[in-house]
């Protein structure tokens, strides 16, 4: 598998980026002697470095603790692999019969988690993903996750702004962080393609992802001029869940919700 450049950075990652929303028991749960089959594979599967996608939000953490454990079981050396790790959801107590995010979709979790995005609320996820990962598996790639979800709460446009600036808050956080050589890269990963793009517009990112947006599904021809212009400010594109979050491939889910017939 072919190495790319990631943007402008020293990071160099394969053709394909794992997703590990499923080592989180995304629509089902996984023993640990699978999760470990499932890492391993990939190792097998990829030449090293191994690029690696998470969030605090895959199981309320549960997917950063499986790839840190993983990892350390199969003795993969951090240089063998580069961690991106969206941030903007913090593990917090259950309380509830499930957890409260994406209802239906996750199963068998221990943990809640509660969107956190502002300069501070960046920070703490951060630094609880990284508690999760381990010392030795320190994300390279970071992001804001999910700011279209944020945005969606807004009741009206002047909160919406308000709430967006607590997004730039966030994006000033991260900044800080690759200042301090802490992470090597920064980008966005939302559902809602709008949402990259208004972002783009204030902030100078490294990589944005794409879920559930750019699909043989759904591909309007506003977004495939806005990909244009982000490969034209080297601004590295990684599509993600291109079967509409299984649906295209017969899953039952369409964009990470259960299909009722």
């Amino acid at each position: 598998m072919i190495h790319h450049q990631l943007g402008l950075t020293d990071i160099k990652i394969p053709d394909i980026t794992m997703g590990t929303s499923i080592l989180g028991n995304l629509y089902q749960v996984l023993s640990q002697k699978t999760r470990l089959q499932i890492l391993e594979e990939i190792f097998n599967c990829i030449n090293a470095p191994v690029a690696l996608d998470s969030a605090g939000k895959y199981g309320a953490g549960l997917a950063l603790e499986v790839i840190g454990w993983g990892l350390k079981e199969l003795g993969i050396p951090g240089n063998e692999v580069v961690i991106s790790n969206k941030l903007g959801w913090l593990r917090t107590p259950l309380l509830t019969e499930e957890p409260t995010f994406e209802p239906g979709a996750w199963f068998g979790l221990e943990h809640d988690a509660a969107q956190d995005i502002s300069y501070d609320g960046i920070l703490r996820c951060w630094e609880q993903g990284c508690e999760l990962l381990g010392e030795a598996y320190t994300p390279q790639m970071v992001s804001v996750h999910d700011p279209d979800e944020y945005l969606a709460k807004a009741a009206s446009e002047s909160e919406r702004q308000r709430l967006f600036e607590d997004i730039l808050s966030a994006y000033q956080s991260l900044a800080d962080l690759k200042k301090k050589g802490q992470v090597k890269a920064i980008g966005v990963g939302a559902k809602d393609w709008t949402s990259i793009q208004a972002i783009a517009s204030e902030v100078d990112l490294d990589w944005v992802m794409l879920a559930n947006s750019l699909t043989i599904y759904s591909h309007p021809s506003e977004l495939l001029a806005f990909v244009d212009k982000l490969h034209q400010k080297n601004v590295a594109v990684i599509n993600s869940a291109v079967f509409n979050a299984g649906f295209l491939t017969g899953g039952q889910y369409f964009n990470y919700r259960k299909v009722n017939p």
